[in-house]
């Protein structure tokens, strides 16, 4: 008698489980002998593109075409475009946001991003408008400034001669009243000649930059495309001892007491200081190991971006900065900076009503994720300085479109929306810059070996194969790819295989075999960063 044949005969038959698991990009013999998925290394979040929209549109169209012809991700030059503006209106220009509550519009901006990424050209790019403006305010500052030391050594003069008169007068009146003017011409031989216009520093010491705030009205940039300052700050040149009261006091304006060689102390009573920096991203892991950069406040003070690494992936040949878009770019800072130049008082901005109820609007929000428990608990140093940051950039922004004409005018909503787009992108950047500051370095390399894994899509590999697809700067030698293989492979998301056989030459390189939804697994994770 035949045995009727079941349902699950059937489908045994027609071989469904393996069709099954290829409509659902499950292809069986590679699977098989994995016992499960890869259990994620860590959630890695993802971070939010730059929203170049959010800038006038003179800025917006320089950073494009100069992402474009860099091949750079537009964070770069966004940021820095931003940190041009504020080294036009650091210090010439504050926000009221209510009585009370006021924002100077200096920023500090940091982009972290790997070497070779052409720092140095959109640097050269974004801020050369500056540095013509710098040339051209030193330019009429000269014959003053020339004219100021010819009358200081004719009072010297004078001051000396008046004290040789008194010391030489008998009569007691006389010399007393030698004496009077002879005070009186060395107290104005004591008064500083103006210094030569300074908007920007690069490589500077704290000290340096303290003299340099009092030189200038407490005005000053430090834009550059290396890290440097920030193991000057940790005390390069001070023994080892952190000096960051210049750095905290010149993004707060609160007073700053400037103590000088050879001159009586100085006080910058409102100092606007300007950061820039591009760094290469292990600088971060750096910074925040060096004591009291966050426990003090430093890093509570930036602005980061970490971008996409656009490297290996470029576009050869790329069109060059249309001149029109440069020369509106040029003209309209260098006028920013030139306009703003000559106000010793900063020029206090306003927002409208319909603003201000935008930024309570953001407060209130922001508020409840501050809270020990929420999702901004492990950062409220920095997350607590975002709605302040929010309105700095809109003042920004505002001056940005509105200079020369405008002052008068109070911050529509649509200039606190727009930084409010910024203050997300930068939010969001913040929190994977902070997730990195603390990670495992051996997590983080374990993450970048998996990175080249997906973006090869080797199936199998030896250890030689990843230490020359690898970056050098990362994994400086072979023996350094122990470690994040084995946590991969702990992980699941790989597994060692027999080595080749021997040809009587050098032993052969260990072997791996991927795991067929390891890149899966990898995309999964970071999508519930």
């Amino acid at each position: 008698m035949t045995r009727r044949r079941t349902a699950n005969d059937i489908l045994n038959g027609l071989d469904a489980d393996r069709h099954l698991r290829a409509l659902h990009g499950e292809d069986l013999p590679q699977s098989q002998g994995w016992d499960a998925d890869p259990t994620p290394l860590t959630p890695r979040r993802l971070v939010p593109p730059f929203p170049v929209d959010a800038l006038p549109p003179w800025v917006a169209d320089m950073v494009m075409a100069v992402a474009e012809f860099t091949q750079t991700p537009l964070d770069l030059p966004g940021c820095l475009a931003l940190a041009a503006l504020s080294t036009a209106a650091g210090g010439r220009a504050e926000v009221e946001i209510r009585p009370g509550w006021r924002e100077p519009l200096n920023l500090y901006t940091v982009v972290a991003m790997p070497p070779g990424s052409r720092k140095s050209a959109v640097f050269a790019a974004m801020t050369a408008p500056l540095l013509e403006a710098e040339r051209q305010l030193i330019d009429a500052a000269r014959p003053r400034i020339v004219e100021a030391e010819l009358a200081c050594k004719m009072v010297v003069k004078e001051a000396e001669r008046r004290s040789i008169d008194a010391a030489n007068m008998r009569d007691p009146a006389a010399r007393a009243e030698a004496l009077a003017a002879a005070t009186d011409a060395t107290i104005e031989a004591e008064k500083p000649v103006p210094a030569l216009p300074r908007l920007i520093a690069d490589d500077v010491t704290t000290e340096a930059a303290a003299s340099l705030l009092a030189e200038q009205q407490g005005r000053l940039a430090v834009l550059s495309a290396e890290g440097g300052i920030f193991s000057t700050l940790a005390g390069r040149y001070s023994s080892g001892v952190p000096s960051l009261e210049v750095f905290l006091k010149g993004h707060a304006g609160d007073l700053l007491r400037v103590d000088r060689k050879g001159r009586p102390a100085e006080h910058v009573a409102a100092p606007a200081l300007t950061l820039g920096l591009a760094l290469q991203p292990e600088v971060l892991t750096d910074i925040a190991k060096m004591p009291g950069f966050r426990g003090r406040g430093l890093l509570a003070r930036i602005l980061y971006s970490l971008p996409e690494n656009t490297v290996g992936r470029r576009q050869v040949g790329a069109p060059a900065v249309p001149a029109p878009i440069a020369n509106t770019y040029a003209s309209r800072l260098t006028r920013l900076v030139l306009h703003l130049a000559d106000h010793d008082e900063p020029r206090r901005l306003r927002l409208s009503r319909e603003a201000d109820r935008e930024v309570l609007d953001l407060e209130r929000r922001l508020e409840p994720r501050l809270a020990p428990h929420a999702d901004l608990a492990h950062m409220t140093d920095w997350a607590s300085k975002l709605n302040g940051a929010i309105a700095r950039l809109a003042g920004l922004l505002f001056v940005a479109d509105v200079l020369p004409t405008g002052w008068g005018e109070p911050i529509p909503p649509r200039r606190v929306d727009a930084a409010a787009r910024l203050g997300h992108y930068f939010l969001g950047h913040a929190l994977a810059v902070f997730d990195h500051m603390g990670a495992d370095p051996t997590v983080d390399d374990a993450h970048a070996v998996l990175d080249w894994i997906r973006r090869t899509g080797a199936q199998r590999f030896t250890r030689r194969d990843a230490f020359t697809g690898l970056s050098r700067s990362r994994f400086r030698k072979v023996t350094d790819l122990e470690a994040p293989l084995a946590l991969l492979e702990a992980h699941g998301f790989i597994r060692s295989t027999a080595p080749a056989a021997p040809t009587g030459g050098r032993p052969s390189s260990p072997r791996w075999e991927v795991h067929p939804r390891a890149a899966k697994a990898a995309e999964a994770a970071e999508l519930r960063g």
